[in-house]
């Protein structure tokens, strides 16, 4: 990492970021989920990759790829390169044509690229993706890996069944497991054995203890003279075309700790495998016990691509150590960074939204109640970083905006502009309406006594209790004669009354400056909370418990 060992999120194109920040060699584990699906809404959202302004009419939760002159240029790129990886992109466009799908794949080439780069020859990486686009990622993960560095095709059960009455319907995701080299970090996961199973082969139930074991062979094929082949018990194994597993002195403690089971009639002795002291099941390639994150779900933040907790610690654990460092380059709502910190792993976490980022931040902040020590990079932290986002990208700028004081950008339908940006929530005591809206609106450019009356009226339509402007310019005095004149909120819980209209500069916000209402970490609602994380176990405390 070239920012050192502190965790880190970073705004941009993961592409760029890669590229200008990340050393040669210093992941352990990377996890990306990159979106494809021309019929759903997604996160990410990249600029013209030209270097030219971004679009500023494409928003983030809107479309995905589409082949253009933008992915023309990236994909010549890739194929001047040479080598395998220009091969096969050839390949895919002789075959696939000039469409959607070439650009996904454009795109991921580059940035396949650069996550084996970046990787340690002992790391691993994990692709994410559903059956649309899976294939042609395997040959493309086969062309930038070598094909001896998959090893293997995870099938993970997202949903429940449903009915299809034209297909077999789609469940299921992929994820494409490689290393970067033939020895790579590996701690075997297990799971519980099923009751069948149990029922099956520990059927014998000790009295005494109530614990469930079953009987296993003491004694293996071929005749040995050590101390392996002695009798034992009057029983010679030698005579018998077999040896003992363990020497005659195991096999007398053994017998003294009762893990030796006599049959009644003069059989050969078992040894009990209690069922309690196995680690269970060796988990398989297809996962079906991790269900999808539902919309009652404790951890679900209403990401529209959020995957479980649990899918990916499994993942982390298997494929990394306390302190090695997790890179999702397609960050969305946290979920690997959320994971890879509570299991005491560094973390990198790449967006390119500054939405994306807010809810990374919110996220990490509740979770772990502050414990979460991290830096974010990318983010303006200055007027002039903040009039550069706004004229590259005013939509950027505008969720950037919106995230210094909490609160979550409007979601518009196309052609509607209803005169809000923004909303955020919170609650004023145990009365009826106890959930009060601040309405926002930003403005990047050019501000006047006008912006504040239509501020009003919004107000006054949406029966908000606090209407808020955030602008570049600092307000004029008419402005603040205007919103002086729209009165004050009586917060009926804290007796408190606060100003309905106000006037916050980007300049105030960057200086810590907030909007004044009932005090936020008490009230806020805006976004949900994720469960605050229990503190997990080390690998040593975990390794302790199993002996």
């Amino acid at each position: 990492m070239a920012e050192g060992s502190t965790n880190t999120l970073y705004y941009g194109d993961n592409l760029d970021i890669l590229r200008r920040y990340i050393k040669d060699e210093t992941i352990d584990l990377i996890y990306l989920d990159p979106p494809f699906n021309s019929n759903q809404s997604y996160n990410v959202l990249f600029a013209d990759k030209s270097g030219n302004k971004s679009h500023a009419q494409i928003k983030a939760f809107e479309d995905t790829w589409r082949w253009s002159l933008e992915a023309e240029e990236e994909y010549l790129n890739a194929v001047e390169t040479g080598g395998r990886v220009s091969q096969v992109m050839q390949a895919f466009r002789l075959f696939i044509g000039e469409n959607d799908m070439l650009a996904y794949l454009t795109m991921m080439a580059s940035r396949l690229v650069e996550l084996r780069r970046v990787l340690k020859p002992t790391g691993s990486i994990y692709l994410h993706c559903d059956p649309t686009a899976s294939h042609y990622l395997k040959v493309l993960m086969d062309a930038v890996f070598r094909p001896e560095q998959f090893q293997n095709e995870i099938v993970w059960k997202r949903t429940s069944a449903r009915s299809d009455s034209h297909k077999y319907n789609h469940i299921h995701d992929v994820i494409l497991f490689y290393s970067a080299g033939r020895t790579f970090t590996w701690n075997a996961q297990y799971m519980p054995y099923d009751d069948a199973y149990v029922d099956k082969f520990y059927r014998y139930v000790e009295e005494g203890t109530g614990r469930r074991y079953a009987l296993d062979n003491l004694m293996a094929a071929g005749t040995r003279k050590g101390e392996s082949g002695k009798p034992w018990r009057g029983i010679d194994p030698n005579a018998r075309g077999n040896h003992w597993k363990y020497t005659v002195a195991t096999l007398d403690e053994l017998d003294s700790i009762g893990r030796i089971y006599w049959p009644l009639k003069g059989q050969v002795p078992r040894f009990k495998r209690y069922l309690d002291e196995m680690d269970g099941l060796a988990l398989q390639s297809i996962w079906v016990d991790i269900p999808p994150v539902s919309a009652h779900a404790a951890e679900r933040l209403g990401y529209p691509t959020q995957k479980p907790e649990a899918l990916l610690e499994r993942i982390v654990k298997a494929s990394s150590n306390e302190g090695d460092t997790v890179l999702d380059p397609f960050c969305g709502c946290g979920t690997a960074v959320a994971v890879a910190e509570r299991l005491q792993r560094k973390w990198i976490g790449i967006d390119i939204t500054h939405l994306a980022i807010s809810l990374m931040k919110h996220r990490l902040d509740t979770a772990f109640e502050g414990r979460a020590k991290y830096k974010v990079i990318g983010e303006p932290v200055s007027l002039e970083g903040a009039s550069a986002l706004a004229e590259q990208d005013p939509y950027q700028f505008q969720w950037w905006a919106l995230g210094l004081v909490g609160a979550r950008p409007e979601e518009q339908k196309k052609g509607a502009d209803r005169g809000i940006d923004g909303r955020l929530y919170f609650h004023d005591g145990n009365v009826k309406g106890g959930t009060k809206q601040i309405v926002l609106s930003v403005k990047a450019g050019h501000t006047s006594v006008s912006h504040l009356r239509d501020l009003r009226g919004v107000l006054d339509r949406e029966g908000a209790a606090i209407g808020v402007l955030i602008a570049m310019q600092e307000p004029t005095k008419p402005m603040r004669t205007e919103a002086a004149s729209a009165g004050f909120y009586e917060s009926p819980w804290w007796n408190k009354r606060y100003p309905r209209i106000q006037i916050l500069t980007i300049a105030e916000l960057l200086q810590g400056k907030g909007i004044d209402y009932p005090p936020a970490r008490q009230v806020n609602a805006t976004f949900k909370n994720a469960p605050v994380a229990e503190a997990a176990q080390t690998d040593k405390q975990q390794a302790l418990a199993l002996e």
